[in-house]
């Protein structure tokens, strides 16, 4: 693996193993003829805890870890509750999403990006052993569960590496498609006097299994994990007929959408199913076909393949345009935003960034938050950007990691740089 410009692994959060010993804040330096004497001093000496912690908060995420090893002063600083917490909610410091980005199949490092300033660090995940993990992320925490038995299901920071291991969900093990997602009661953020309690997240799994014999009828059931409780709930239980469910959920204002796949005897290849989760959690309830079919959403056109995602608690989808007369093959790339039950074409990317990732694939990875939306072609580590304020795209800068083999592949998610928040 190429050397990342800067490599983050080299201040891990615990970087309070060494510090260095303090120093007086000023030495005497005698002349030749020892007679006469010059005082200096360390400037941030003069000044107080509270100014120098306002200084150090306009600093950049990734420099807070080095800022920790100055000296002891500097690290009791950047180590407090108090400035964590202003610093993570420190309006005139512009933060960005980070974009994680996976190099091998075999493990999961990788390279993560900061927007801001444009630089990709070397980066190890908490928790995850392989790439093909299920992954989703919501203000600061990202939730990763196994792709093999799918009861490993892991909480984490994944910049002070702090991680919780979930209890098992229930229902069936051997489920054929899962759909994870994740959400944190951004409200309970905004309040200073927050405890564990109040720093409440929700996990969902989605998960359908083919009904034995029976390729038209799936058995869909949702699971529902409450931090607050720390147990798990099943709100749905369900069969569904000419449908299936998949790998795409996501949460937003306290509904869970998650994509259904027709298995035939329908004109859409997909569709969207949005159910209320808020009202769900701790208590058990079952559902019947019709009552969540009657949620059904279309999508917006015919779609090769569709990515979910919750931008200010706004549900968005990045698309794959299917051909008129070839549906399955991609054509071009489309950002809708759900309003209602109706979707609002925000942008179609350029040809010119379409033609920029080489041979597309007809799946793609793309995940976002706030108002940043990543898109990455499977099959090259070229990453694109698109604000959604500005209706702008860019490309990022490149990641310092080449294909080695045509059959390669590259995925990623996004996740917001916090470091207050613990799972």
């Amino acid at each position: 693996m190429e050397a990342a410009e800067t490599s983050w692994t080299n201040y891990p959060y615990s970087y309070i193993t060494y510090v260095p010993e303090a120093e007086s804040s000023y030495s005497e330096v005698q002349s030749d003829d020892e007679t006469n004497k010059v005082d200096t001093f360390s400037m941030d000496s003069l000044l107080p805890d509270d100014l120098l912690e306002r200084i150090l908060s306009f600093l950049p995420i990734a420099s807070i870890f080095r800022a920790g090893t100055v000296c002891k002063r500097w690290n009791e600083i950047v180590s407090s509750r108090r400035f964590l917490w202003n610093f993570s909610n420190n309006s005139s410091v512009p933060q960005r999403p980070w974009y994680f980005m996976f190099t091998t199949t075999d493990d999961p490092s990788g390279y993560a990006y900061d927007p801001i300033i444009r630089k990709w660090y070397s980066f190890d995940l908490p928790c995850i052993e392989t790439s093909n993990w299920f992954v989703a992320s919501s203000c600061g925490l990202v939730c990763f569960m196994d792709n093999d038995c799918r009861n490993k299901i892991y909480v984490s920071n994944p910049i002070t590496k702090q991680w919780r291991r979930l209890l098992e969900p229930p229902g069936h093990r051997s489920t054929d498609y899962t759909a994870m997602s994740t959400c944190v009661n951004r409200a309970s953020q905004g309040n200073r006097a927050v405890n564990r309690a109040q720093r409440s997240y929700l996990v969902s799994i989605v998960k359908s299994k083919q009904v034995p014999g029976n390729f038209f009828q799936w058995d869909l059931s949702i699971h529902l994990y409450s931090s607050e409780t720390m147990t798990w709930t099943t709100s749905v239980t369900d069969v569904l007929s000419g449908w299936r469910g998949g790998n795409e959920s996501v949460i937003c204002d306290g509904v869970l959408y998650f994509l259904i796949y027709s298995t035939g005897g329908s004109d859409h290849r997909h569709g969207l199913i949005a159910t209320n989760v808020s009202s769900s959690v701790g208590s058990s309830s079952s559902s019947s076909s019709s009552s969540l079919m009657r949620s059904f959403i279309p999508m917006p056109c015919s779609l090769t393949c569709g990515r979910l995602m919750n931008l200010r608690e706004r549900l968005v989808i990045v698309g794959g345009i299917g051909k008129h007369d070839r549906p399955e093959v991609i054509k071009g790339i489309g950002i809708w935003v759900l309003k209602g039950k109706e979707w609002v074409e925000m942008a179609k990317m350029p040809q010119r960034f379409f033609q920029g990732f080489g041979e597309f694939d007809d799946v793609f990875a793309s995940s976002g938050t706030d108002d940043m939306v990543y898109i990455q072609s499977y099959g090259s580590p070229a990453l694109l950007t698109f604000d959604m304020n500005l209706k702008y795209w860019k490309w990022s800068q490149k990641c310092p990691v080449t294909k080695k083999f045509p059959l390669q592949l590259f995925t990623g998610f996004c996740f917001e740089p916090r470091l207050e928040i613990a799972p």
